[in-house]
């Protein structure tokens, strides 16, 4: 029996069962995606993200030489954040050769992990493997997170290995070896490589070791001041990768956040907060199946006077960090950059695991009732919140650079530069036809501009703009029509 005396004697192998049965059903839910090419909700960010892993794997190995394809007759290189993920996905890629579903692969045993490390996380705070147990249901069944669990962006390795990274720290300071804080300080080191706002981790970290010192004996400062000495150094190269590459980032909002705004701002600030705390908060974040337990765990935090616990001060900056990095990027944000969001989650978890392990507990049978149906819904009200996002019918670009994919990138050869548009995007068009040069958006592309990219080596235009076509300013540049696949035509250039 899975149920002995009610939820609190979930018996071992109840545990593994339920817990063996979150990658079953996701990948049952999943499946039908693994063979997509790349398309969706945000799929500019995925391409671009694929785009640096085929450019290791076909043209330049080189970690510390991320490339892109959106380059006019340039190198290419692209440094954003550490490209950790990228580089080990190449690295597959040179094993088994080129295929899209080798990321998507990878991308879902990358959330397989992240589930796996809320588990461990959320044990390591409470030591209630039920507790743990409903943590990474709930988590697996994140709007937020089961759509991008098959999608190629670094976030993704970002929340994994920050979970880890915490969880390791969590039971480092329960009495662990000090190999947990060097597990610890590993893990978020890559996390922040991958993505320097997972950086906001540190603000509970760098709490508890300041409260630490003064509260603990003479004799026990040493371990802390291992532990401090550990995070220092494995920090340093995070450190040095964003000191030597965020000056570079010219123009980029990011860098700016909240800093780039004027008074007249302030009313759609104020719409993007109301809007992600009424909608993505409880709609992408937690799932509306989950919302019961999430506002269950605030309620018996405050009840149980979670304030009064030692570790409390560690949770209270740790989400204060997370916040404050969420009010100086919203203007970035705004309602539609939800995996900015990501770091939420760890934390969002933990409060819904505390819930929902409470109102299973109680006596109350139409409460514990509901909140088996809420448990069980979670699969169900993920998937149809976001399973329309893989749509093949309107992938988010024009479909036809999905249907004539192989045709376009063998219309002209491999290493010619070309001018490809429209792209909402500096990435989607590009790889689709597999081409390095530069895009134009909204029928915009001046003579001027055509001039200097010919100039520059220019040999061919991808275009399904009849307006830039038709421009005398441009057709004056073009030589004649070498191909055409539904709405993309194809033309050398003089």
């Amino acid at each position: 029996m899975l149920l002995n005396q009610g939820f609190t004697t979930l018996s071992k192998k109840g545990r593994l069962i339920l817990f063996a049965l979150i990658p079953v059903l996701s990948l049952l839910l999943h499946f039908h995606v693994f063979n997509m090419d790349l398309l969706g909700f945000h799929v500019w960010r995925q391409t671009e993200t694929q785009t640096v892993i085929d450019n290791f794997y076909r043209e330049d190995f080189n970690i510390l030489n991320s490339r892109v394809n959106n380059r006019g007759n340039g190198t290419g290189i692209f440094r954003m954040e550490f490209p950790i993920m990228q580089w080990l996905f190449a690295c597959v890629y040179k094993v088994f050769g080129y295929h899209i579903i080798i990321s998507r692969i990878l991308t879902f045993i990358l959330g397989l992990f992240s589930v796996w490390g809320m588990y461990r996380l959320v044990y390591a705070i409470f030591r209630n493997e039920n507790m743990a147990l409903i943590a990474a249901w709930c988590f697996n069944f994140s709007p937020l997170f089961y759509y991008y669990t098959m999608n190629p962006i670094p976030d993704n390795f970002a929340v994994c290995t920050s979970i880890w990274g915490m969880a390791y720290f969590f039971e480092w300071i329960a009495g662990g070896k000090n190999i947990k804080v060097l597990w610890s300080a590993f893990f978020l080191g890559l996390a922040i490589l991958a993505k320097m706002p997972f950086a906001v981790y540190l603000g509970g970290i760098g709490v508890y070791f300041v409260a630490a010192f003064f509260r603990k004996e003479k004799t026990e400062r040493k371990r802390l001041y291992t532990g401090a000495l550990i995070y220092t150094i494995c920090l340093l190269a995070p450190a040095l990768w964003y000191l030597s590459v965020v000056s570079t980032w010219h123009g980029n909002g990011i860098v700016q956040g909240i800093l780039s705004v004027t008074a007249k701002d302030i009313p759609r600030l104020l719409d993007i907060m109301v809007g992600n705390l009424i909608s993505t908060l409880p709609e992408m974040l937690v799932n509306y199946g989950a919302l019961l337990f999430f506002l269950a765990g605030v309620y018996f935090l405050f009840r149980n006077k979670a304030n009064k616990k030692p570790l409390f001060i560690v949770f209270l900056f740790w989400g204060i960090s997370v916040i404050l990095y969420f009010l100086f990027e919203m203007n970035m944000i705004g309602m539609v950059h939800d995996y900015y969001m990501f770091p939420f989650l760890p934390l969002l978890f933990i409060i819904v695991s505390y819930g929902g392990w409470h109102l299973f507990n109680q006596p109350v049978k139409w409460l514990k009732a509901l909140s088996i149906v809420a448990i069980c819904i979670l699969p169900l009200t993920a998937f149809i919140r976001i399973d329309h996002r893989w749509n093949l019918a309107d992938p988010g670009f024009n479909r036809d650079l999905m249907v004539y994919k192989t045709d376009l990138q063998h219309a002209v050869p491999d290493n010619a530069i070309v001018i490809a548009g429209n792209d909402v995007s500096p990435f989607i068009f590009l790889y689709y036809i597999n081409k390095k040069g530069w895009v134009f958006n909204n029928d915009s592309l001046s003579a001027k501009d055509m001039e200097a990219m010919v100039i520059l080596g220019a040999k061919y235009l991808y275009s399904d703009s009849r307006k830039v076509e038709a421009d005398t300013g441009v057709n004056k540049f073009i030589d004649k029509l070498i191909a055409q696949k539904g709405s993309i035509k194809v033309f050398s250039l003089k």
